[in-house]
């Protein structure tokens, strides 16, 4: 990690969204597994909602956030598998402006340190969409620790060198 501490920490406002058809809040813990790494490193948990598989209701579900300028990020967790009800990486490509092909590489390669070939069964994946950045990492305690702890705890502190998500998101509606 690159971090220079000569330089100011700017928080920014995550949304967290848990899609589980299995799962309620009370056996979220992927889900507080995240938020409390977001308040930890000192970014504000700006809201946390539940989706079930359902492409419709989590595009209206981003869309909400997307168009709130308070939200800077989403992180997603759920819905990045193979089976036919996950459907997470299809609703992100009905919102997305671009996407960050950079991130579900780098999980998968992350992930395979932890649980070997079992990792090209992930479809994490991250787009920006009408300059919102959002992060979708699988459902498991595990998956998430690799996302938050690999990628977006370094991606999302704007003291990170030689660069940071944070750092372009005055430029991500620029024409």
């Amino acid at each position: 990690m690159a971090i220079d501490t000569s330089r100011e920490f700017k928080p920014i406002n995550i949304a967290l969204l848990t899609v589980s058809d299995t799962r309620g809040p009370a056996e979220d813990t992927s889900g507080d597994i995240l938020a409390e790494r977001i308040k930890a490193k000192g970014h504000k948990l700006a809201t946390r909602a539940m989706e079930k598989d359902d492409a419709d209701r989590i595009v209206s579900r981003l869309n909400n956030w997307i168009d709130d300028r308070t939200v800077d990020a989403v992180v997603i967790t759920g819905g990045t598998g193979l089976t036919g009800r996950d459907v997470t990486p299809e609703a992100l490509d009905r919102v997305k402006t671009r996407e960050i092909p950079g991130f579900g590489e780098l999980f998968r390669w992350l992930s395979y340190k932890t649980i070997g070939t079992s990792t090209i069964q992930s479809r994490a994946c991250a787009v920006v969409a009408r300059g919102t950045y959002i992060f979708a990492l699988p459902g498991s305690n595990g998956a998430v620790k690799d996302g938050w702890d690999g990628i977006l705890d370094e991606q999302l502190d704007s003291r990170n060198r030689p660069c940071n998500f944070v750092e372009l998101m005055p430029r991500l509606l620029e024409k």
